[in-house]
């Protein structure tokens, strides 16, 4: 007997032979011979590994085990950072990518990337540039403040700013100011962190001025106030307003600090939304420097913001980590654009996404919602009860944690198709199956169903032109 023929590896097939085989020619020409290659070696030896485990083991055809690496090659390949559908009912969802840029950043993402840039290249003088330049003038005009600087996020500006006015001296923060903002990362840690050293004064729930002005001495190095953004404390409290720490500060030679977490530059009031303190009422208060984030209520990409006076702006960007939390081309091209449309607060509500969906009308949703929801009852029908409830939005991303906002939506109730199959599960199948679509679309799990808040849905269409590809 063949020796060869008694032994089951060798029935797997050759590299040379699947490589130059027509369907290997193929997938060389598809995903390149390197990668052809090293995914063809692993698969193969893993399947060596199999059949020297159980001898037998069916071995796929040459065509067969092509077409496994085929899918697996492209498996590998797929998109990782795709667009989804938030129909969660949180507007500026952290875990979705918080704001969505309005098409005039994206469009000038696109031409900036393409091309080299005068980043940090002053045109007019042929010398290099500051890239904060391009942001700064823009900034300081909408805000009213003297000069401005952008990191990569607000804990970053946050831990920047305490590294550069208060490291190795004392920083008093009120109690009730001490929050957690996303991702476990709290104010007393990004203080540790910037190598200054926290005094809590005050309680949680009431702080007064002289709690400020018992904690100043030779060792304090700033005040400091932190916009609790993300929650709030009512009954028997009391807080100090930025007019008054300002005030104290100036008194007591050293800059007033204000931490404003989310931040906006419009009076939300004027589109029926709660009240938020704005970067310019900060400001005009006193205080020296402010911080906040652009991928929040700004609407604009991830960043970090400071405003404030020149000297101490300029104190913050000579700080080399500095140019560790700088930000790139892409975030300053987008958040150009961003500023650029606040020129205009008369049409905000229609440039701006995150604007225009948390100032969308009511009636407009609901609109929306009974001429998408024939169109999924159709698609559904034979698993799911589908319906349109009335519900309420949240803003997220810790911006005015206890405001909802009315809104409508569709809710999916699934039916049991058998006794095997129990309602959670029938429940997990819907979930998976609108995650799997093309563009998946991200509901909330609300009284055993699936339910989709179309608050942030632009148009139906892009609902219903995939209804087709879903698979349940």
């Amino acid at each position: 007997m063949n020796s060869s023929n008694s032994n089951p590896l060798s029935k797997i097939p050759g590299v040379d032979v699947l490589l130059n085989s027509e369907q290997g020619v193929q997938l060389i020409k598809k995903f390149g011979h390197s990668q052809f290659v090293d995914f063809l070696r692993h698969h193969l030896a893993e399947l060596r590994v199999q059949v020297r485990a159980d001898p037998t083991l069916p071995i796929p055809a040459t065509e067969d085990l092509l077409s496994q690496l085929e899918i697996a090659i492209s498996e590998q390949n797929a998109d990782s950072l795709k667009p989804v559908i938030n129909l969660t009912g949180t507007i500026i969802h952290t875990n979705l990518g918080r704001s969505q840029l309005p098409q005039t950043a994206i469009a000038q993402i696109v031409k900036v990337s393409e091309s080299s840039s005068n980043l940090e290249f002053d045109l007019s003088t042929g010398k290099r540039g500051d890239r904060d330049s391009h942001t700064e003038k823009l900034l300081a005009d909408l805000t009213g403040a003297e000069a401005a600087t952008v990191v990569n996020n607000n804990a970053a500006a946050v831990l920047l700013v305490l590294n550069t006015l208060a490291k190795g001296k004392e920083v008093p923060v009120s109690r009730g100011e001490l929050v957690e903002i996303g991702g476990s990362f709290r104010i007393p840690d990004i203080m540790s962190g910037s190598g200054c050293t926290l005094v809590e004064i005050g309680t949680t729930n009431r702080t007064h001025l002289k709690d400020y002005q018992e904690a100043i001495h030779p060792e304090t190095a700033m005040l400091m106030k932190v916009h609790t953004s993300n929650y709030e404390i009512q009954g028997f409290t009391k807080s100090v307003d930025e007019a008054a720490l300002a005030q104290l500060a100036k008194q007591n030679n050293i800059p007033f600090v204000t931490d404003l977490g989310s931040g906006t530059l419009v009076d939300f009031t004027q589109f029926g939304l709660p009240p938020e303190p704005t970067v310019q009422e900060a400001i005009s208060s006193g205080a020296n420097i402010v911080t906040f984030s652009g991928d929040k209520l700004l609407g604009g990409p991830q960043a970090g913001i400071i405003v404030g006076d020149r000297e101490l702006i300029s104190r913050i960007k000579a700080n080399p980590l500095k140019r560790a939390l700088r930000v790139d081309k892409m975030t300053i091209a987008a958040l150009f654009e961003v500023l650029k449309l606040y020129r205009q607060p008369e049409t905000l509500r229609s440039t701006l996404p995150t604007l225009r969906h948390l100032s969308r009308p009511e009636n407009d949703i609901k609109q929306m919602a009974e001429n998408l929801l024939p169109l999924v009852q159709q698609k559904l029908k034979s698993i799911a009860e589908v319906n349109i409830l009335s519900c309420e939005s949240q803003i997220g991303s810790g911006a005015l944690p206890t405001a909802r906002i009315a809104s409508w939506g569709i809710e999916i109730l699934p039916k049991r198709k058998n006794e095997t199959v129990s309602s959670e599960r029938a429940l997990q199948n819907l979930i998976i199956g609108f995650r799997n679509l093309p563009k998946p679309m991200i509901g909330r799990v609300q009284g055993g169903a699936l339910f989709f808040d179309l608050r942030t849905l632009d148009n139906i269409e892009i609902v219903s032109n995939q209804l087709v590809d879903l698979n349940l």
